[in-house]
């Protein structure tokens, strides 16, 4: 179908702005541009409570974020959602993902604990999921402190943080820790950069394909595997056994195919798996609920489906 006409209009307001592409700059620099772009996400939800605190990790404490929601339709202690912000493991922070962080929290009545994981190219892979899996383990070990079921723990993130949830869900498998849901929202799965929509929508659609290039040479560098299944989870030699996923796609993202090639894998592995392909959309359409209603659908159909394996 056609692109979304909100998100072209969006697109064309974006172009004529103009200034310099993400991959002409510093990494620094990239971060300040996409910290510019959060008000299109819109104003955020008020929620129960926020608390700001720190958790131990392998090179020193982690930032996160804390948000108890509104409602309590899955009662008290609350079940969990360990998230993990999008930004190709270079940009975004704990504020970039404050919007859809209250959001979840909101619609599906969890406790969600966001993750300021270290970012390249100052801390280059593994850093990110070194950080990623420490905060899990200790929300596990520590969930009821924050009011939370650790028995009922689930993982996501958008794009490189769908990236690092899966990778999360994958470590939390081999190591025995039985998490209820993973949600993959437009999730980078092979660093290769080799599906067929990576090709297709190259350009145009908010996520270019220089831009993952730049992401994984800030994310990798040149010596790095980018078939570590760590980094590729699409590459990992057996899916079996981790939790059970939804993934959504957007038609109009370079990382469309890589995403629904992951959620075929985990479903050959008798993985429950769900995916929804979000035709007329661009990448990062989650967290644009004041561009498009699309993303409002989204966000109903991500609680439902959390709401479900964390009663």
């Amino acid at each position: 179908m056609p692109l979304d006409p909100n998100l072209k209009t969006m697109l064309d307001s974006l172009a004529d702005v103009g200034g310099p592409a993400m991959t002409e700059v510093s990494a620094d620099e990239a971060r300040a541009m996409y910290k510019l772009m959060s008000p299109i996400a819109g104003e955020p939800e008020d929620v129960d409570a926020v608390e700001s605190r720190s958790v131990p990790g392998p090179a020193g404490d982690i930032p996160v974020r804390v948000y108890r929601p509104a409602a309590a339709p899955l009662g008290d202690p609350r079940p969990i959602l360990v998230w993990y912000h999008g930004g190709g493991w270079v940009i975004g922070d704990l504020d970039t993902a404050d919007v859809t962080c209250r959001s979840l929290a909101n619609a599906t009545g969890a406790i969600v604990v966001s993750v300021d994981y270290r970012l390249a190219p100052e801390h280059r892979f593994p850093a990110a999921v070194d950080d990623c899996v420490a905060a899990l383990e200790w929300v596990i070990a520590h969930g009821d402190e924050l009011g939370g079921d650790p028995s009922r723990i689930a993982v996501g993130g958008d794009s490189a943080g769908g990236n690092l949830a899966a990778v999360v869900s994958l470590d939390a498998r081999d190591k025995g820790i039985a998490l209820r849901h993973q949600l993959l929202v437009y999730p980078v799965t092979d660093a290769t950069l080799s599906q067929p929509s990576m090709e297709e929508n190259a350009e145009g659609y908010l996520l270019t394909k220089e831009s993952m290039v730049w992401f994984v040479d800030h994310y990798l560098g040149a010596q790095g595997d980018p078939k570590d299944p760590r980094l590729s989870p699409l590459h990992a030699d057996e899916l079996a056994g981790v939790a059970p996923a939804t993934v959504f796609t957007a038609e109009f993202d370079p990382l469309r195919d890589e995403g629904e090639a992951y959620a075929e894998r985990l479903r050959e592995a008798d993985v429950p798996v769900e995916l929804t392909r979000f035709d007329g959309m661009v990448h990062s359409f989650f967290a644009l609920g004041v561009v498009t209603p699309v993303a409002g659908e989204a966000m109903a159909l991500a609680a439902q489906r959390l709401r479900a394996d964390l009663a």
